[in-house]
């Protein structure tokens, strides 16, 4: 059985979105959230419905990518049971997922090459929690 995947954009993102997902889909079940074009977008229409298939169960994992990621990161991470990681470099995806348990990734678009951003999406995807002393730290980040 294949792990599903979350994957959304907004218009800056699109371009990389399609390419991801591609790259991804004879791996993984990618359930893409759009958008579905270049045209302008308020990425929070797209990435609240990503990241509530995180909090529920229904994808284990989600990817997000806007012009700067910062748009779509800070979206997602009001949804309590989501830790999304900003991510402009493999090592931060695998520490992000060591370390912290992140659920989700956000990528700048406009800031990395389409192959780093496959490299990214590489180690997020291929990388665990430690948990141990990581663990303790994770649970407090949760407000409510």
């Amino acid at each position: 059985m294949k792990r599903k995947i979350a994957i959304a954009a907004d218009h800056a993102g699109y371009e990389y979105k399609e390419i991801v997902k591609n790259y991804l889909s004879e791996r993984f079940e990618v359930q893409d959230f759009g958008t579905f074009s270049t045209n302008s977008v308020d990425y929070p229409d797209f990435v609240h419905p990503a990241a509530t298939s995180v909090e529920n169960g229904e994808n284990e994992l989600g990817i997000l990518i806007c012009g700067s990621g910062n748009g779509v990161q800070i979206t997602a991470n009001k949804h309590q049971k989501i830790r999304c990681a900003l991510c402009w470099m493999p090592e931060i995806a695998t520490l992000a997922r060591q370390h912290n348990d992140a659920n989700m990734i956000s990528m700048p678009a406009r800031f990395i090459s389409k192959e780093l951003a496959l490299e990214i999406v590489d180690k997020f995807l291929s990388t665990d929690f430690e948990g141990g002393r990581h663990q303790n730290r994770v649970d407090k980040i949760a407000v409510c």
